[in-house]
């Protein structure tokens, strides 16, 4: 699909601003005194127009889940990898092919089998660490998509002896789902290896007491796998080679995983190896991370800074949520679009949105929180095929989402948490949807009130403190000389 026209536009932005700030929209009273979005302002709502309204609560489980059923390939990331070994004195290793690492045939025959041609980033240094001798603790941040399950399976699969009837390696996941997903890359990678069996830890797996597992990998949910280590005894943990924690972001944040994660922990014998891999490493996630892992090597991603600097940012100021909408059909008119993410705060404003574009003749996906993950990751592909020209969502799919095409996000609605304050990673994570692959991008943020102006300097303020150039210019003059003067 050609991009040239989008991608002129973007840079011409400045001169541009002339014309675009012909596109006045319409005054119109404010109803009861105040504007028709008054989600900035927070008026009392009675308990049927909350759950009619309800912000859309983000399921990072879930979102896991999406990133993986969405992504049969790796992500060409541009990150760089850092790494900070546990002693610094010790030469590191990597890989350029998966040959180098000198796997069991059989386990080398799978890797190819899943359509692994050479190490991506993550596995060029995280490989050699994981399948060292003596074992070497691992914590390692790397997103969906980036090759980190394959790794640590791999890892599992390697140290893993067939002969050997009980379990040797425990591998955690914070859902019922993603331990199925992890399932999953294990069977693959293990097609040539049927000696290895494996078992699920999960809720419905009902075993009879007394028993004794005699699979060598055991995949599960906290709370299953420490009953099934403490209460039931059916796994023996001082028996246990390698501890896999995955996915630590999700599992902190769902209550009673990270007491029960680290309960498991204890059990195990000193020697056993501790992998552990995160998305994100906020403080909460290190703290446990610290507590769950002795003496280890970390591979952190640095942050991905150029991104920012291939996108245009913009703001329009409107006076109610149908101003906005003008708004948006006015720039439609005005540059020529690939495809286009725009972000709602809640659902039911999205399901306006959504059907006043298609309205007008636009080719419409609405993504939503009260969709299944199947069901999302349906709509995405359809978008990714070109088949909707614009998905209008909310937060569920902020994060993780690369469609090549997507040359304009407009945030109708400005980011914020559950206390009113402005979201700045989600701020984030939705403008780097576009500018992505090394392209240029445009986005545009729809500011309604002086408060949605206030959340937008301080979205910029804060991201000026950490180096990233947020610089966004208005494109319609103020309906009111109320609002504060362009950043």
């Amino acid at each position: 699909m050609a991009t040239d026209s989008w991608a002129e536009a973007v840079d011409k932005q400045e001169a541009a601003l002339d014309s675009m700030g012909k596109l006045q929209l319409k005054e119109k009273p404010e109803e009861n005194g105040t504007t028709a979005n008054a989600k900035d302002s927070a008026p009392a709502k009675s308990e049927g127009e909350k759950a009619a309204d309800d912000d859309e609560i983000e399921d990072v489980g879930a979102q896991s889940l999406l990133n993986k059923l969405i992504r049969n390939n790796l992500v060409n990331t541009t990150n760089q990898v850092e790494v900070l070994q546990k002693d610094p004195n010790s030469p590191l290793y990597s890989v350029k092919s998966f040959e180098e690492l000198r796997l069991k045939p059989q386990l080398l025959q799978g890797v190819y089998g899943m359509g692994f041609n050479r190490p991506s980033k993550i596995q060029e240094t995280a490989l050699p660490m994981m399948l060292a001798e003596p074992p070497q603790n691992l914590i390692a941040q790397s997103q969906s998509g980036t090759g980190k399950t394959a790794a640590f399976v791999l890892a599992m699969l390697s140290h893993v002896d067939p002969n050997n009837k009980y379990p040797q390696c425990l591998c955690v996941s914070p859902t019922y789902e993603l331990a199925l997903q992890t399932g999953k890359v294990i069977e693959q990678m293990g097609k040539y290896y049927p000696e290895v069996k494996l078992v699920y830890a999960i809720r419905g797996n009902k075993l009879q007491r007394g028993m004794k597992l005699q699979e060598q990998i055991v995949i599960g949910t906290p709370g299953t796998m420490l009953d099934w280590c403490s209460k039931f005894k059916f796994i023996d943990p001082k028996k246990i080679k390698v501890f896999v924690l995955d996915e630590a972001d999700v599992m902190i944040a769902t209550q009673g995983h990270q007491d029960q994660s680290i309960r498991i922990q204890r059990m195990l014998p000193k020697n056993c190896q501790m992998l552990l891999f995160s998305a994100t490493f906020e403080e909460s996630v290190w703290n446990f991370a610290q507590r769950i892992v002795p003496d280890p090597n970390i591979i952190k991603l640095k942050r991905e800074e150029e991104t920012l600097d291939t996108i245009k940012q913009y703001y329009v100021l409107c006076n109610s949520k149908e101003e906005k909408f003008q708004a948006l059909s006015n720039i439609y008119g005005a540059i020529t679009i690939a495809q286009a993410m725009i972000f709602c705060h809640t659902r039911k404003t999205a399901g306006w949105l959504a059907g006043e574009l298609s309205r007008e003749g636009h080719q419409v996906a609405l993504l939503s929180g009260e969709m299944q993950v199947e069901q999302r990751a349906a709509v995405i592909e359809r978008f990714r095929d070109g088949k909707e020209k614009v998905l209008v969502t909310t937060n569920v799919c902020a994060r993780g989402i690369d469609v090549e095409q997507v040359s304009v996000v407009i945030n109708f609605d400005l980011p914020i948490d559950k206390d009113g304050n402005p979201d700045n990673e989600t701020y984030l994570h939705r403008i780097g949807r576009t500018g992505r692959f090394g392209k240029r991008g445009l986005a545009i943020n729809m500011v309604d009130s002086k408060m949605s102006m206030d959340i937008l300097y301080r979205i910029q303020e804060h991201f000026s403190k950490h180096l990233f150039k947020i610089k966004t210019k208005r494109v319609l003059t103020p309906s009111s000389s109320q609002i504060s003067a362009p950043l």
